[in-house]
């Protein structure tokens, strides 16, 4: 895809030497007729003039927190939901490490973070900078984030030193963000399903059964899927986490309840059942509290299968279905039982016997279980969940692409 018309790009251009290549960045996209806003930090007006760049991008250069007149024509929150994508070219050294800190003391930075959008960032710095520690668990944390990274090169440096730490050239950025919008473009038009959190099953009006499950994971799966363009719904059981007003969100509480939104949710291509439904649920409901001196004697039912209901329906079977797997035992032969009985395409397993990951955890460690792959079976390693789901959302794009 060349023609960008109509994609709106946010150009965030911070202070170091490189900043001049983001002039020539800026001229490629709007010569391909990309709509195009920027942000100078402080120490880039040093480098680069708002003259310059309003030039070359024939649109609105921002470059200060406080400023009334930017203020009142559009706040940096309308300005973060603006942009199909954010650029950061150069990306300094400082600027990684006050955004890895969740700093947002300028327009930039609290653009940024506030921004819902998927976030590039390209690194120029001296290669001893690049190679320093701190900047390495910088762009670690960045990326569990969800920050995409673009370079940088190994070459000559303006200082005279030469190593790793270069700004990547203009056309190497564009053909990065034309290959991310035109998968966005892609991607809108397939629809995904997302299940989170537990269920809660009521013994009567004040006490349920449910279990540990946070929804952590299938909420950050359900962000990385949107951040990829998909038309995501997100249906999830009760939890305290918060989600993106543009993803279609529906609370439910019982498994009966997330039964019914998900057959009203069907057709879709893509579903991911990553929320731990109980398996039971009382056989009957006490309409009254239950007193203390009763003898309690608690009957249970089995609860609908909707990941089974779903993986072998007739007609609205989804392209892509994906199961999930906690266990606390024998976690690959119960994975492999489940793929098959219940005839997913994946089953994404988890050992949430340990305290380190699994339930109620940001971490994860995960072995995705494939039906019909060379790849048989493939583990993601402990990290983040926010990394884990762009991982998975990697896979996925890989497959329905």
């Amino acid at each position: 895809m060349k023609d960008l018309t109509s994609k709106k790009i946010l150009f965030i251009i911070c202070g170091g030497i490189s900043a001049y290549k983001s002039l020539e960045t800026i001229r490629l996209f709007k010569k391909n007729n990309a709509e195009i806003k920027t942000i100078l930090t402080k120490s880039a007006k040093e480098f680069v003039t708002p003259l310059s760049i309003a030039s070359l991008s024939q649109g609105k250069v921002y470059d200060d927190l406080f400023n009334v007149e930017n203020e009142s024509e559009m706040d940096h929150i309308a300005l973060s939901r603006w942009a199909d994508v954010i650029i950061v070219a150069p990306a300094t050294a400082n600027t990684i490490s006050k955004l890895s800190q969740g700093s947002s003391e300028d327009l930039a930075s609290t653009v940024i973070l506030a921004s819902n959008k998927q976030v590039y960032l390209v690194p120029a710095m001296n290669v001893r900078m690049w190679e320093h520690q701190s900047t390495k668990n910088n762009l670690k944390i960045l990326k569990s984030y969800g920050y995409n990274i673009i370079g940088p090169l190994v070459g000559d440096m303006a200082c005279g030193e030469f190593g790793e730490g270069k700004m990547s050239d203009p056309s190497e950025i564009f053909n990065e963000i034309n290959n991310f919008l035109f998968k966005r473009i892609k991607n809108k038009k397939i629809k995904a399903l997302v299940t989170a959190g537990p269920t809660n099953e009521y013994i009567d009006p004040v006490r349920f059964i449910t279990n540990k499950s946070s929804g952590k994971q299938g909420y950050e799966i359900a962000k990385s899927l949107f951040r990829r363009g998909f038309d995501t719904t997100l249906i999830s059981g009760p939890t305290n986490l918060n989600i993106d007003e543009n993803i279609n969100l529906i609370k439910v509480e019982t498994a009966e309840e997330m039964f019914k939104a998900t057959q009203k949710n069907l057709p879709t291509d893509i579903a991911i059942f990553s929320a731990a439904v109980a398996d039971f649920k009382i056989n009957k409901k006490n309409q009254n509290k239950i007193k203390k001196k009763e003898n309690l004697t608690i009957n249970l039912e089995k609860n609908i299968d909707i990941l089974n209901y779903v993986s072998n329906h007739n007609y609205m079977r989804p392209k892509l279905v994906i199961g999930f797997a906690a266990e606390t035992n024998n976690l690959d032969k119960n994975a492999i039982s489940k793929l098959t009985n219940k005839n997913c395409d994946w089953i994404i397993a988890n050992d949430v016997s340990k305290k380190d990951s699994g339930f109620d955890s940001y971490f994860n460690e995960v072995t995705i279980h494939y039906k019909n792959s060379k790849y048989k079976k493939e583990k993601l390693s402990l990290k983040k969940k926010s990394e884990i789901s762009e991982e998975i959302v990697d896979r996925i794009v890989a497959q329905i692409n």
